[in-house]
């Protein structure tokens, strides 16, 4: 709690030093989701409509549909991002894998291309019914499901609802047992906190976001400007700012009872340098998950499919191909 009101107070801070002049240098209104496409929905990006809302989607790879009796080896995966993240976090996993699968990444309600909630629920068990959506929508019966963090959750819940039609799952830096707020994104402490989160709905320093993104990786030197406009572009989403908001208040921790019902294979990837999800978390869920498989890469953070594509998704390729 200290952390939130001091980072609170230093923005307020700031915004009273400077004034009018910082109130211009940070102003940041929400954007219109068609002001963002051009730049970060071109083709394969496709929208379509799910549950009310017009889902930022891309679908690559086979049009296999995961039909009864085909082999695992050639089914769809479903990968699904974290909080305040994308579909583009999954670029290189999706470029490793859409030549030997269908691969099928969207935007979740409240954060990039998609936008909130027309019902401002981003519980686990609302997740869980939309993802439900997305697969029967486009033709997937069954399939293997990945998630990152917030994703993952989502994911580990989804397979625990829908035992017959996920037929692997893969978590990577996943929630569920909760997270440590001390080491929370500045982003997400200044949207969890009342007083702020009403003025970040306007202004938005570009150096939080870099702050966020940084924190989160391994190697924090490996974040670009172009990744840091994509997490800045997708905050200012119409309705995005008031979405987590919402989705903090939420929380992260799930019925990790669940998780002893799950009876398909698992593999676990985590980042040694989780300072948000620490690795003590991947080793609770491989012991609650029968025969999962744990990997954790020393040196990478929150984001491994992020951060160092290439030697996450070989992990992935080695326990497919199983």
């Amino acid at each position: 709690m200290k952390l939130i009101y001091k980072s609170a107070l230093l923005l307020l801070g700031a915004v009273v030093f400077f004034g009018g002049a910082g109130l211009v240098a940070t102003w940041a209104p929400d954007r219109p989701v068609a002001e963002l496409t051009a730049r970060w929905a071109p083709p394969p990006s496709k929208f379509i409509e799910v549950q009310g809302l017009q889902v930022h989607v891309r679908d690559e790879g086979p049009r296999d549909t995961g039909a009864p009796g085909q082999p695992d080896s050639t089914l769809p995966i479903v990968l699904l991002h974290g909080t305040s993240a994308s579909l583009h976090t999954w670029e290189g996993w999706a470029r490793e894998l859409r030549n030997e699968r269908r691969v099928v990444r969207f935007d979740l309600p409240g954060f990039a291309l998609t936008g909130p909630s027309p019902e401002n629920d981003y519980s686990i068990a609302a997740y869980v019914k939309f993802v439900t959506a997305m697969v029967d929508t486009l033709g997937v019966q069954r399939f293997v499901l990945a998630g990152n963090s917030l994703g993952g959750q989502i994911a580990w819940a989804t397979a625990a609802a829908l035992p017959d039609r996920v037929a692997k799952l893969i978590l990577v830096d996943a929630s569920g047992y909760g997270v440590d707020p001390k080491n929370a994104p500045l982003g997400f402490v200044l949207a969890g906190t009342p007083v702020v989160r009403n003025l970040m709905s306007y202004t938005l320093p570009r150096g939080i976001v870099e702050n966020s993104v940084r924190s989160v990786y391994g190697r924090p030197e490996k974040v670009t400007p172009e990744l840091v406009d994509l997490y800045f572009d997708m905050t200012q989403r119409a309705g995005n700012r008031r979405a987590l908001s919402r989705r903090i208040e939420q929380g992260y921790t799930g019925d990790v009872a669940q998780l002893k019902t799950i009876r398909i294979p698992t593999l676990i990837l985590w980042g040694g340098q989780d300072r948000l999800i620490p690795p003590d978390h991947g080793q609770r869920f491989a012991r609650d998950i029968a025969g999962s498989k744990l990997v954790v890469f020393d040196d990478l953070g929150h984001v491994p499919q992020e951060e160092d594509p290439a030697r996450s998704v070989a992990e992935v390729k080695r326990f497919l191909a199983n």
